[in-house]
């Protein structure tokens, strides 16, 4: 009589071990279309509230005045040399009477001293001059 031989491995059926990714998908794309839907329509202008009317009419550029202080501390107003202070008090008196003050641009010499710059400085703050720049000082970097 022979022995039954035990059962093999070899005889079983394999068992499936990969996961079922159908629901998965079915899920995910159900939620995106959920998202999809739900995400509001995007514009893409921008709402502006512009003026009404004609605009403003052009505006002249302000005349411009050039107050060198030379080397020996003489003033000069676009070329002609300043009398004293009276006289430049006087210039810049006419300068703040007019309607477009015009623009003072202060170009000290390197070689001039601080006095008649801090001069003309405080003179025309006290008169009103709005528009006062001091130009040519790259000079003064250089050693």
């Amino acid at each position: 009589m022979a022995l039954p031989h035990p059962r093999r491995p070899d005889d079983e059926p394999e068992l499936m071990l990969d996961i079922n990714t159908t629901p998965l998908i079915d899920v995910m794309l159900v939620l995106l279309i959920m998202l999809i839907i739900t995400i509001p329509i995007q514009t893409h202008s921008v709402q502006l509230d512009l003026p009404n009317g004609q605009p403003p009419a052009l505006q002249t550029p302000p005349p411009v005045v050039v107050l060198d202080v030379n080397a020996d501390d003489s003033l000069l107003w676009n070329g002609q040399r300043i009398a004293g202070r009276s006289d430049l008090e006087a210039r810049l008196k006419a300068v703040v009477a007019q309607g477009n003050q015009a623009e003072i641009h202060l170009r000290p010499n390197r070689a001039a001293t601080y006095a008649p710059v801090a001069m003309v400085l405080s003179t025309a703050q006290r008169l009103g001059i709005t528009k006062l720049g001091i130009v040519g000082h790259e000079q003064f970097g250089e050693h």
